[in-house]
């Protein structure tokens, strides 16, 4: 059974941490780099043959975080292979059988032997962070923090305060001195996520931080020093934020020595497998829950386009052990696929093949800060069924006439109906996941 997947055992990652057993029996270990270098401890995989006859069902079970016991027939080979691949990588690390995903793998672990910053491109839900992860693991700070911090989630004020830290007064509420994110991450990693989202002006400040290696904290007046690594995460793709001037050039620059392109899961099929047996270990895999992943349940999963790409897999996954109840397997019965967003009122048909892209962040945006939008729209579907779709229908109207006013131009289209263009931007971008502009930004 471990003969095909041996070369994808055999990456050094896995090497380190891997201890395959027979029916219990399981070789000496005599430790590793991985325990030197501060890696996570060993994970032991106690395999079993049923055989060919066996009445027995298959079976992946986790019996500690440290220990996994994997029980298949032959009947059910592939699924076994894979969920191999699956147990090897559990506790954090990536699953990947696709030969794209490890040849960026094998990648990222090269780069992570140096000190330059990584920048990770590719649509939501792809795994950036566990790449990102994976880069401060194969690194020589493994030992030391991973602080990520998401640049889309809080305004540019506090943004700035959690990242360069402040001092007690530096303002209104500021009642006691923080250090900040970077000092929180000194002799680690810092991984930005949504970095394209930074505004411009926290940009300047964080471009200083990657040239002189110091924070000037809110309120201080001497910087203090700091090491940390940056990662950035970003799904849109930032050369085309710096042609639309919604992104510095010089930082760009600092960050893209090396860039990792994710794909969508959809373009890495192999994939699919490895990271449902992973979801089903993470979510299931003991005592009274599903243990196993039927070969028609694969099948489905496969033929799927996951436009919410693995965030979504996951989403499927554990729906799937809620609606097994007491089976051993989850089965292609079990398998229910998110459903598409619904609309009151849908001006553009939500795209299906490719909803990780955003109407304004997606690697087919129209560049110069221009975006598509549609010329009619189509009938009402349905009447509101309250005053609050009542005014987020009227609402929508309003930014797409005058984004067809504007010829798609963000910053006078903000400026016509009197909001900031990060404003326009979560607006769109509501409305996108409402179904009310097309997902895929055509033209």
């Amino acid at each position: 059974m471990t003969g095909p997947t041996l070369p994808l055992l055999a990456q050094s990652w896995l090497q380190e941490r891997l201890l395959l057993g027979d029916r219990g029996a399981f070789p000496v270990s005599k430790g590793g780099d991985a325990a030197a270098r501060g890696r996570e401890a060993r994970i032991a995989i106690d395999l079993h043959d049923l055989g060919n006859a066996s009445p027995q069902c298959s079976s992946l079970t986790r019996i500690s975080d440290g220990k996994i016991a994997l029980r298949y027939a032959n009947r059910d080979l592939d699924e076994a292979r894979a969920a191999l691949i699956a147990s090897a990588s559990h506790g954090g690390w990536p699953i990947a059988r696709d030969t794209e995903s490890l040849a960026l793998l094998t990648l990222a672990e090269r780069i992570a032997a140096s000190e330059i910053p990584v920048l990770l491109e590719g649509p939501t839900g792809t795994g950036k962070e566990v790449f990102a992860r994976f880069v401060h693991r194969m690194s020589a700070r493994g030992a030391g923090p991973f602080v990520p911090v998401n640049c889309a989630a809080m305004p540019e004020a506090m943004l700035e305060g959690l990242l360069f830290g402040h001092r007690k007064g530096a303002f209104t509420g500021a009642g006691e001195t923080r250090e900040g994110l970077f000092k929180a991450a000194d002799g680690g990693t810092l991984l930005l996520d949504e970095i394209g989202e930074m505004p411009l002006a926290l940009q300047a400040k964080l471009l200083r931080v990657l040239q002189e290696g110091e924070v000037l904290p809110l309120g201080a007046t001497k910087p203090i020093k700091v090491n940390v690594r940056i990662v950035a995460a970003t799904n849109r793709t930032l050369a085309d934020e710096v042609s639309a001037s919604r992104f510095r050039e010089d930082l760009f620059y600092r960050l893209n020595v090396f860039p990792l392109v994710l794909p969508a899961l959809r373009a890495r099929t192999a994939d699919i497998a490895p990271l449902a047996f992973g979801m089903l270990l993470r979510h299931g895999a003991q005592r009274a829950l599903p243990s196993w992943i039927s070969p028609g349940a694969i099948a489905s999963l496969e033929a799927y386009h996951w436009p919410g790409n693995v965030r979504e897999l996951e989403n499927v996954i554990r729906r799937a052990i809620l609606l097994a109840g007491d089976a051993d397997t989850l089965g292609a019965e079990h398998v229910v696929f998110d459903p598409a967003p619904k609309s009151p009122n849908p001006l553009v048909a939500s795209s299906a093949s490719d909803g990780a892209a955003d109407l304004i962040q997606s690697r087919h945006a129209v560049p110069e800060a221009r975006i598509a939008t549609p010329r009619t729209a189509a009938p009402s579907a349905a009447a509101p069924s309250s005053l609050s779709d009542v005014a987020f229908q009227s609402e929508a109207q309003a930014i797409i006439r005058a984004l067809d006013e504007h010829g798609g131009h963000r910053g006078k289209t903000a400026s016509s109906l009197g909001i900031s263009e990060r404003t326009l931007r979560y607006r769109l971008a509501s409305m996108r996941e409402n179904g009310l502009i097309d997902a895929g930004g055509a033209a």
